[in-house]
């Protein structure tokens, strides 16, 4: 046997403990309270309520609450987990024979990648520090941009993120998230349809606006502009009609965290 064979061997046996299934499942349910939060906070800009309507902003919401420390360590935890099964998921796809292996490489890498940050961001608050997304986003931006070829770089970045959000949109919209769950039957499998189409939706408007706001970064050579999801909420909220969008997006956001609650119990692990 080859050391590949022995590593992809190794990652099967890790992915398939109960131990790490149940920790990927308490992820689920990590993501599906920060989209709650994110929802709220969505909809306190819609309504020009001061609040910071990203990750950061939500993980803090959720720290605010009876035992929020406790939630804190237990959101780290269950997100650190499920970017540890995903990174072996992306381990056990490169071994495999079709031609889509690699998407499902790179699909699985980039999911670990976001919830890794985002267990990070859970852990700083945890131990008592703060962390603000848009000042981070806005430092990495301008950092970029002095280098040479920053401004193509981001630009790359910001349309990266708009083919992300399209993704998440059409994902929705032609109900792949099926493949991703063993769906309940009955009314109770339509509920949960709903809730998935909506959510992808919302969230796909959301990182579509991120991607323009980094383009437009780029283009202008503006740092500022690219604020992020909290940015990219504000600007939503400031074209016409965008405070009705915002409103959409915001009980879209708290469908998809819903739905991450779902996830968390019916997803194929």
């Amino acid at each position: 046997m080859t050391a590949t064979s022995h590593a992809r061997s190794a990652a099967g046996s890790a992915r398939s403990s109960p131990m790490l299934r149940g920790l990927a499942r308490a992820g689920f349910v990590a993501s599906g309270a920060i989209h709650l939060a994110l929802g709220l906070l969505a909809l306190r800009v819609a309504f020009h309520q001061s609040a910071r309507s990203d990750q950061s902003g939500a993980i803090q919401q959720v720290g605010k609450l009876p035992g929020g420390p406790v939630l804190l360590w237990a959101m780290t935890i269950g997100l650190f987990g499920l970017a540890l099964w995903l990174v072996l998921a992306a381990v056990l796809a490169v071994g495999g024979q079709d031609a889509k292996r690699w998407g499902r490489v790179l699909q699985n890498a980039g999911k670990a990648a976001a919830y890794a940050a985002l267990g990070f961001t859970a852990l700083a608050f945890a131990r008592g520090s703060s962390s603000n997304s848009r000042t981070a986003t806005e430092r990495a931006s301008s950092d970029l941009l002095r280098v040479p070829g920053g401004q193509v770089l981001l630009v790359l970045v910001g349309l990266i993120a708009v083919g992300v959000g399209g993704y998440m949109i059409v994902k929705g919209v032609r109900r792949g998230f099926r493949k991703d769950l063993a769906m309940p039957s009955g009314a109770a499998g339509t509920v949960v349809t709903v809730l998935a189409i909506a959510g992808y939706a919302a969230k796909g408007v959301a990182v579509v606006a991120v991607g323009v706001l980094f383009v437009v970064a780029a283009v202008t050579l503006d740092p500022d502009r690219a604020s992020g999801l909290d940015g990219g909420l504000r600007a939503l909220a400031s074209i016409p009609f965008g405070r009705v969008l915002l409103v959409v997006i915001a009980f879209g956001l708290v469908a998809f965290g819903v739905y991450t609650f779902v996830r968390a119990r019916y997803a194929r692990l």
